[in-house]
């Protein structure tokens, strides 16, 4: 028998039985990844197994490197035969890794293969695979439509010009809508030099004079207008950690001047400006209905001398931990509650120890005077936390403190296209914790309730959450 059957990952006949009958088959709204429209919009074919496994693909890079794969082999020169035997041979060696399961979930879903990939197969299955790369039915586009995808969002700077969004949405015979993301790191940007040079670009691309914090905040509200015209409806943020730290109209104006003389700012003054910046950010959102994401928590470029050679996103980052993240999360967010700003918001924590302190903050904020369930929402089990037991306990936790039922799902976050079967992964997961749940009696059996639970953390949820047609 197949490993990927109805009872992989599902423990109890409940649990099978929501997933076979209802989670299945449900389409996908991908509210958070990062593919790219261009490369959707010009539909180019893969090369091989290897470019569209291996390639940007981080989470597989760090497994390899822990193998024993010698560089040349993951990010350097090597034949893609040589990667995607490195690759097998790390495959065999992941058991409990998230990575094995993802890996037979894609080779069953889209080629149909049900043999476990290992250092003795792997020249089959690699010609299996690129036999089947050569049809039509495995460029981007149509990869997206065989995985039910309704509506995805990709992640964009906020000068970005969004042309491939405007393409993709004229688009007649592909019908998933493609939305950009809201992303301003460079707002955040610490360094002088190229904070100025991004306020330079910003006043070029707006046409707007910036000399003071106010000036500053139109553009970039001039931008936000920008997203929003094309379909934006999400904004999404990456910072290290949440800090708050409060100032004065006047000494946010100051401060701002210091910014745009090139000053290095102290920690506390950083600080404040990214208080300031969230604050003002929120605001806008929320007069559009957008979604405002967070997602904290992560240290990127831990090893200097590979990012030095390889770059960013090449899997050298980690978790990482903050002191006093309940103060400053609960204040963030009454500030923005304050200034009559506070949006619709999912935070994404990355240090799991800190669940039920994001949980319990979350319900804090809820209000449904905007007519949405759950207008805060605890994000899905997020980068090293998408894994089984990462799954389990975001669940746990947000049933815990607040509704699972008004969950809004998982996402992808990922720069490949057959990564939907995460989609799978975690309607799995979801399926056998709420069957468990009835299996042991501490829910009814009552299949009207249970049906739409699945169904709505699976996809009416986001679709009511976001708004998005």
């Amino acid at each position: 028998m197949s490993m990927i059957n109805k009872s992989f990952m599902i423990s109890n006949e409940p649990g099978q039985r929501l997933y076979s009958e209802l989670a299945k088959t449900l389409p996908i709204i991908d509210y958070h990844c990062h593919l790219e429209a261009k490369a959707i919009w010009e539909n180019k074919p893969f090369a091989d197994i290897t470019q569209l496994w291996l390639e940007g693909d981080h989470y597989k890079w760090r497994a390899m490197r822990a193998n024993g794969i010698p560089e040349r082999k993951i990010t350097g020169d090597a034949s893609s035969e040589e990667k995607f035997e490195a690759w097998a041979q790390t495959v065999e060696a992941s058991f409990g890794n998230p990575l094995y399961h993802w890996t037979h979930l894609e080779l069953k879903y889209y080629f149909a293969i049900e043999e476990t990939l290992n250092s003795k197969n792997w020249r089959t299955i690699m010609a299996q695979c690129n036999e089947q790369l050569r049809r039509d039915d495995f460029l981007p586009q149509a990869l997206i439509t065989r995985s039910n995808v309704e509506a995805l969002c990709t992640t964009d700077g906020p000068l970005d010009d969004l042309e491939y969004h405007q393409r993709l949405a004229e688009k007649r015979d592909f019908s998933t809508l493609v939305l950009p993301t809201f992303r301003p790191d460079e707002l955040f940007e610490t360094h002088p030099d190229r904070f100025l040079t991004f306020v330079s670009r910003l006043s070029q691309k707006t046409g707007k004079t910036i000399t003071t914090l106010n000036e500053f905040l139109a553009a970039l509200e001039a931008r936000v207008d920008f997203f929003h015209s094309t379909g934006c409806r999400v904004s999404d943020h990456g910072p290290l950690a949440v800090r708050f730290r409060p100032l004065d109209a006047a000494g946010q104006a100051a401060l701002f001047q210091r910014r745009l003389a090139g000053d290095v700012l102290s920690e506390d003054e950083l600080q404040a400006w990214d208080s300031l910046i969230f604050v003002a950010l929120a605001k806008m959102y929320k007069q559009r209905d957008w979604a405002m994401q967070i997602h904290f928590g992560a240290i990127r470029n831990n090893n200097t001398p590979m990012f030095e050679k390889i770059g960013i996103n090449c899997g050298f980052d980690s978790i990482g931990d903050q002191t006093h993240l309940a103060e400053s999360l609960n204040g963030l967010l009454n500030a923005m509650a304050e200034n009559n700003g506070l949006p619709k918001t999912i935070l994404y924590n990355l240090n799991a120890s800190y669940n039920d302190v994001v949980a319990s903050t979350i319900a804090n904020f809820q209000s449904g005077e905007d007519g949405v369930k759950s207008p805060l929402q605890f994000g899905s089990g997020w980068w090293f936390n998408d894994t089984r037991r990462g799954m389990v306990n975001q669940l746990n936790a947000l049933a815990d403190q607040g509704l699972l039922s008004n969950f809004i799902g998982m996402l992808t976050d990922s720069r490949s296209f057959v990564s939907y079967t995460r989609h799978d992964y975690f309607r799995r997961i979801l399926c056998d914790l709420i069957g468990g749940w009835v299996e042991r009696g501490e829910v009814p059996e009552d299949d009207a309730i249970l049906n739409n639970m699945i169904r709505g953390i699976c996809v009416d949820n986001a679709r009511r959450y976001f708004r998005f047609r």
